[in-house]
Order: structure tokens, then C-alpha cells, then sequence
């Protein structure tokens, strides 16, 4: 009695288990139930103990995690201590920095992820039309430190010819003038092709712009720099700032599409690289503000910019170059994406 009453004033929890098991043991049939008041109140007490035993609970009154629980476990995959399962929206992320819940907000230690559907929604890619074919396409020119090399179309409209700045020799493709003071003697003029091509590029910016839902919402405050981003729409009330080398993962069906409200910068010598057998034809960054690539940077994908796309010395893209504004080269290599 001595001992139990000195449970009873340290541990008052474990009395009402102890009533409660009782109560338990005497409807199904008395001293057989009696027995195992013990082991019960142990059992119990290991259940609220969750946390020195290296689990963490998301639910004080049974140390079960709900459907809309926010806690991970930063050192086992159980969440509580008697079920190693999670709801169908459960914010545990898989250890590889993707999220695993249809609704996940969870985060893990990389930063790959944020507000949002947790990645769980396939993306559609987004319609080039006629722009299909253009590595580069400006509607108030094109200036070139020579000497670039391009792959794939060039042109410019509505300004005219005279504003595309680069050589016959610097293009592997067509490059399209609206009239002949293109460059010579390779300039093609096809006023007609451009009109629809422009405005086909404007489309496809104003549907990735009013994409809805994102999976991810100002991820990183804009700073993705040494992430790993898995498929999914991405969100930026801000610019968005790639200060070190950026990965994306994932496969050749999966779709990348960054909405960014302000600019887009990525610094010198940094890398944009698709693992996964990701494809850079389904990586659109689309940017209201300015697009500046680094000197010697590498990006990857389709970009959009609502305005000035400068490419700096001896940078790379394996993308697009499609520009409301002008495109500015400096001795750069624009490769567009296989198909």
C-alpha cells in the first residue's frame, strides 16, 4: 500500500490507468483480467513515453498521428508508439527530400519542399505551338557577342530583321526575319510564321503564369540554391535566386514548371542539372522580371521571360531562350531540347 501510494502522488495519470484497467479486467471476468494490471499500466506508460524512446507523437491523448498531423520523426519512421503507418495525408517526407502526402507541408532538411500538394499532382507540359522550333525568339531583338553557336531557329518580331545581331555561321537552323535585313545571305523571311509563332510563345507564358494549385510556394523565400526539386509546379511571390548548383530529379515523363513573380538570376559557374532521366523540354521557368544567366553558368529547360533574357559570357542553356523583349548573347552556346 506504502508503494502504491507513492505511485499515487507522483504518477496521478497512472492511478486513473490503473481504475480504468481494473474496470477493463472485471467485466471480462474478474481475477483473470486482475492479473495483468501491471503489464497494462507499463504498456500504457510506454505508449506516453514515446519521446525518450526516440519516436515523437502528434497527438497528446493517444500518441497516434491524424490525418493533418505536422510532426516528423527526425530519427525512425515511426510516429507513435504503437503503428509505424501514416493517413492518406500524413506531412512525413521519404528521406530523399520529396514529400509523400497527397497534402504534404512537411519539410525535410534540403529545403525541397513547402506549402503546397507535396508534388503529388502530374503536370501537364506546356504547348509551344509554332515556337516549337525556336531556340531563340525575341520580339525587340537579339544582340550577340560573337561568337555564339545556336542550335535550332532564330527570330524576331514584330521588330525587324536588322535587330537580330547574330551571323549566318553562329546558327545551326533557320534564322526568320519578318523582313530581308536580316542577317545575309541566310535570313529567311516569313512575317507570317513569326506573328504566329510570338503569339503562340505568349500563350503558352500567360497558361504557365495562371497555373493553379502549386505543389511548393516560395520555396527557399526564392533562394533554391543546392536543392534537389522534385517534378511539380513551383510558386514565387518574389524573384527566385540560384546562388549554387540546383538538381532536378526525376523522370522523362515528369514536368517542372517555376512560376516566378519577379526575376530569375543564377549566379556565375553554377549548374542546372536533370537527373533521372529528367528532360529539359519539360523544365519551364517562366519570369515576369528580368532573366539573368551567370557568367559560365549552365541552365536547363524553357525559359520565359515577360521581358529581358541576358545570357552572359560563355554560358550554356539546353533549353529555349523566349524572350517579350530582347535576348542578349555574349559567346554563348543555346541548345534547344530533344524532342
Amino acid at each position: 500500500m506504502k508503494n502504491f501510494e507513492s505511485y499515487s502522488s507522483a504518477r496521478p495519470w497512472l492511478v486513473a490507468a490503473l481504475v480504468s484497467v481494473m474496470a477493463v479486467g472485471c467485466g471480462g471476468g474478474g481475477s483473470s483480467g486482475s492479473a495483468n494490471l501491471l503489464p497494462a499500466a507499463v504498456a500504457l506508460h510506454a505508449s506516453r513515453s514515446g519521446g525518450n524512446s526516440g519516436d515523437n507523437t502528434s497527438n497528446g491523448n493517444s500518441g497516434q498521428s491524424g490525418g493533418s498531423s505536422s510532426a516528423n520523426d527526425g530519427s525512425s519512421n515511426a510516429n507513435d508508439g504503437s503503428s509505424s503507418e501514416r493517413g492518406g495525408n500524413s506531412n512525413a517526407n521519404d528521406g530523399n527530400g520529396h514529400n509523400g502526402g497527397s497534402d504534404s507541408s512537411g519539410s525535410d532538411g534540403h529545403g525541397s519542399s513547402g506549402g503546397g500538394t507535396g508534388g503529388g499532382t502530374p503536370r501537364v507540359p506546356g504547348v509551344l505551338g509554332t515556337a516549337g522550333t525556336f531556340a531563340i525568339l525575341s520580339k525587340s531583338g537579339i544582340t550577340d557577342v560573337a561568337a555564339s553557336a545556336i542550335t535550332g531557329d532564330v527570330g524576331a518580331s514584330p521588330i525587324t530583321g536588322a535587330a537580330i545581331g547574330l551571323s549566318c555561321p553562329e546558327v545551326i537552323g533557320t534564322i526568320y526575319s519578318v523582313d530581308a535585313t536580316g542577317p545575309a545571305p541566310c535570313v529567311v523571311t516569313n512575317a507570317a510564321l513569326l506573328t504566329t509563332a510570338v503569339a503562340d510563345m505568349q500563350t503558352l507564358y500567360t497558361d504557365l503564369a495562371g497555373r493553379t494549385l502549386p505543389d511548393f510556394t516560395d520555396l527557399g523565400a526564392g533562394e533554391i540554391g543546392g536543392l534537389t526539386l522534385a517534378p511539380g509546379l513551383y510558386k514565387w511571390g518574389t524573384g527566385v535566386s540560384i546562388s549554387t548548383n540546383v538538381t532536378l530529379s526525376g523522370g522523362p515523363n515528369d514536368v517542372w514548371i517555376f512560376q516566378i513573380a519577379g526575376t530569375l538570376t543564377q549566379a556565375n559557374a553554377t549548374t542546372v542539372t536533370l537527373t533521372g532521366g529528367a528532360l529539359a523540354k519539360n523544365v519551364f521557368w517562366q519570369s515576369a522580371g528580368a532573366v539573368a544567366i551567370g557568367t559560365a553558368a549552365h541552365l536547363e529547360g524553357v525559359v520565359l521571360g515577360q521581358t529581358l533574357i541576358a545570357v552572359n559570357t560563355g554560358a550554356s542553356v539546353n533549353g529555349r531562350l523566349l524572350a517579350q523583349t530582347a535576348v542578349t548573347l555574349q559567346q554563348n552556346v543555346v541548345t534547344q531540347p530533344a524532342p
